[in-house]
């Protein structure tokens, strides 16, 4: 492996850029593939899931709390007019 950083360090820039791109590239993918896979395994557990419906709670609340807030202007438009 030294002799393979060693070497590039001696190439032009034309050259190192590629090598550059090119294992930001797959270090970046496998990253994302080892993010995914971690969060499918977190996913599948019951415990998850549960915790999951409890966090989109507060969400549900301020759906439901636009929704009548809309339906109160809409009601409040029809009625003036």
């Amino acid at each position: 492996m030294k002799k393979i950083i060693h070497n590039l360090r001696q190439q032009p820039e034309e050259v190192r850029r590629p090598v550059l791109h090119l294992s930001t590239f797959v270090l970046g993918i496998v990253l994302v593939l080892l993010w995914v896979y971690s969060l499918g395994a977190r996913a599948s557990s019951s415990s998850i899931k549960v915790e999951i419906s409890e966090n989109l709670e507060p969400l549900t609340e301020l759906q439901s709390n636009i929704i009548d807030g809309y339906n109160n202007i809409s009601n409040f438009n029809l009625n003036n007019n």
